[in-house]
């Protein structure tokens, strides 16, 4: 039928951009070329060793070096010795919705792989279980043959709508967007981690006295449970007992909240922060840290 021929047309077109990763024992993962000169964005977790790792499109084994990854996102950068690949072409952000058609493509073989699925669901500003922060992501019904993590998730119109993963919720395939992954490869490529801001506090979310809930325009904050030693808290003077209300002008309402605000831009700057101490309400410099 002219459905079928028109998924098998866009598997065979996609192929050349779906790399074969060797950076295991068991079977070979899948990676997406992301640049011509040989990035391949790939799953974390199917990078097992740190050195002999090899990719392949379609051709030749080519040696690659692990750029950098991030546990968190299950996402992990490799840099091949090859120019002239063809990266993959990405889809709008904003063009999928559920109930879509799309096929994940892997190359755990010499040749590319496929499986048919639907997009189940979709949404943006989650943090993964293991800590990490996507923008975007989507949550596909497909079966996650092995060696397809890593691989792309196609469109019906043979564009890539992200990578798939199968580690980062157990018995469920999500697929991290290409909104979430410009800035974890960006960072990857330019420090080999994802840079995160770091306070040295222990919190837990608590309701603010509703005396001062309309001077703060909020009515939950973050109580500090415990400070460390040495800590960018404790050197701007913040107490265990404090409430922190504000970060760098934003307000501070849970702990997701504070983690998304401590990203690697403020590391090294020194921003305000807000805390109510008792029935007062004060405000601090902290100097943002990087978390080891």
């Amino acid at each position: 039928s002219k459905i079928s021929d028109d998924l098998a047309n866009i598997v065979e077109a996609s192929g050349n951009t779906v790399a074969r990763v060797d950076a295991r024992r068991r079977l070979p993962a899948s990676g997406v070329v992301w640049s011509e000169d040989g990035i391949i964005v790939t799953a974390h977790h199917v990078i097992e060793r740190d050195e002999n790792i090899h990719i392949s499109v379609g051709g030749e084994s080519i040696p690659a070096e692990l750029v950098g990854r991030d546990p968190t996102t299950d996402v992990a950068v490799l840099k091949a010795e090859s120019n002239g690949l063809r990266p993959t072409n990405w889809a709008a952000p904003d063009s999928a919705r559920v109930g879509h058609l799309v096929l994940a493509l892997g190359r755990p073989g010499s040749t590319t792989a496929a499986t048919l699925g639907v997009v189940s669901a979709l949404d943006g500003g989650w943090r993964t279980p293991a800590g990490g922060r996507l923008e975007q992501y989507l949550q596909t019904d497909l079966v996650m043959y092995p060696g397809f993590s890593g691989g792309p998730l196609v469109n019906s119109a043979g564009e890539t709508l992200g990578i798939n993963t199968s580690a980062l919720l157990r018995g469920v395939s999500i697929a991290v967007t290409k909104p979430s992954l410009d800035g974890i490869v960006e960072s990857l490529l330019a420090h080999g981690h994802i840079r995160r801001g770091y306070l040295g506090i222990g919190t837990q979310p608590v309701r603010i006295p509703e005396r001062i809930t309309e001077t703060v325009g909020q009515e939950t904050g973050l109580l500090i449970v415990s400070v460390e030693s040495d800590s960018p808290a404790e050197k701007s003077g913040i107490l265990m007992g404090d409430t922190i209300v504000g970060l760098n002008g934003n307000q501070v309402k849970s702990i997701d909240g504070l983690l998304t605000q401590l990203s690697g831009e403020l590391i090294g700057q020194s921003v305000p922060i807000r805390i109510v101490r008792g029935e007062q309400i004060s405000e601090f410099e902290v100097a943002i840290a990087e978390r080891n």
